[in-house]
């Protein structure tokens, strides 16, 4: 169904509420997702971006209904991943020689997935492409954003930002637009999508914002790839952005943590009153792992400006739990964060070893040498929990 964004410009997406993991299993979708393709019917009929394979039969089926398919003058790829591009194949059946505008690695990413030979116009930022009524499209490379062949297109006239998946969130709705759904929600998914998806690339895109806002382009939507549009206020998500890719840190201490016979669970437990009796305006929070959603824990991390990992000593090591989520961590590049450790052992004790040396391959600050505990704490060992906890909070 098509619903129109401004003037000629309308969405023809596809909202999938059953959405529940994205990426295969890399990123819990708990509100669904949009897929979020655009048209614009100046005097050239323009398609931005399609939508994901599963969907492509009806997102053509609907395109068909709204519009002569062969009257399509251009299609633009701002991005050549499959939950943006899946439907090409489907729709180029219908017209196969429309010319597709995209980056030069987007190219590469769409013959790599499609190995079709289509009608590949290669641009790179700041060319321009006219639409009629005196409008043009403007194309702005966004290179790692975060793919290499990601790029985003602003309509002149109508000021319309196609951001493709910046400032986009995983939120299934009807609601178009941001001002029409929960505050709450949106932020805590927008949030969400920028700590697993695009932390690695903050250095990147402090740069973008700053390309972007000097080619001086009043900007009156931005129109996402996932979730809603920005329509009131737009900017508010750039705003965000910006503190988010400055090595963004709240007044937070997160502890989490897996265990096998609750000894660990008691010692961050303790470990959290410990930071609340010496900082009571901290936020601390203490989470099980493997009760938990890990794209959520990556969020309250990024939140933080301290973690805790706790895991017991297994097989001389740490549980395989835990060892995941810190390559997550890792893989994510956090900056100016600090970390420690905590575990309880039975025999040899190398848990907090490993995290010492796991989290300093992640970029963590450590603080001090972690907590050991053997066996089940007891009562002192329980009061010395809550003294690390005590010491992580002036650290």
């Amino acid at each position: 169904m098509k619903k129109q964004i401004k003037n000629n410009v309308s969405w023809v997406g596809k909202v999938d509420w059953e959405l529940k993991q994205f990426h295969g299993n890399e990123f819990s979708t708990n509100h669904g997702s949009t897929y979020n393709a655009y048209l614009i019917q100046e005097e050239k009929t323009v398609l931005i971006d399609t939508v994901w394979r599963p969907y492509d039969k009806e997102f053509v089926a609907n395109l068909a209904k709204e519009i002569d398919l062969s009257t399509i003058d251009f299609v633009v790829a701002n991005h050549g991943e499959v939950d943006h591009s899946g439907s090409l194949p489907e729709l180029l059946e219908r017209i196969p020689e429309v010319p597709i505008y995209c980056t030069q690695n987007a190219v590469k990413s769409l013959t790599g997935q499609y190995h079709k030979d289509w009608n590949f116009k290669v641009v790179k930022t700041g060319d321009k492409l006219a639409v009629g009524n005196g409008k043009e499209l403007i194309f702005v490379e966004m290179r790692m954003l975060h793919w290499p062949d990601s790029m985003a297109t602003y309509l002149t006239g109508d000021n319309i930002l196609f951001s493709n998946d910046a400032f986009g969130q995983h939120y299934a709705t009807e609601m178009l637009f941001n001002n029409l759904v929960d505050q709450c929600d949106l932020y805590k998914e927008a949030i969400k999508y920028y700590a697993n998806i695009l932390t690695p690339f903050s250095h990147i895109l402090q740069k973008k914002l700053d390309e972007i806002i000097a080619l001086n382009l009043p900007i009156d939507i931005i129109a996402t790839s996932h979730g809603v549009i920005w329509q009131d206020n737009p900017m508010q998500i750039v705003e965000k952005y910006a503190q988010w890719a400055g090595d963004y840190q709240e007044n937070q201490i997160t502890v989490i943590y897996d265990t096998m016979w609750n000894g660990t669970k008691t010692l961050a437990e303790k470990i959290a009153q410990g930071i609340h009796a010496e900082d009571p305006a901290v936020e601390v929070k203490v989470f099980n792992l493997s009760k938990s959603d890990e794209n959520d824990l990556i969020t309250e991390v990024f939140k933080s400006k301290t973690v805790l990992i706790g895991s017991p000593t297994i097989g001389g090591s740490i549980l395989h739990s835990i060892a995941g989520f810190v390559h997550l961590m890792k893989e994510l590049k956090f900056k100016n964060k600090k970390a420690a450790s905590f575990g309880c052992y039975g025999w040899s004790g190398e848990s907090t070893k490993v995290l010492n040396e796991w989290l300093t391959e992640a970029g963590f600050e450590i603080i001090g040498e972690g907590l050991r505990n053997q066996w089940n704490p007891n009562l002192d060992q329980q009061e010395a929990a809550a003294a690390f906890g005590k010491m992580i909070a002036k650290a």
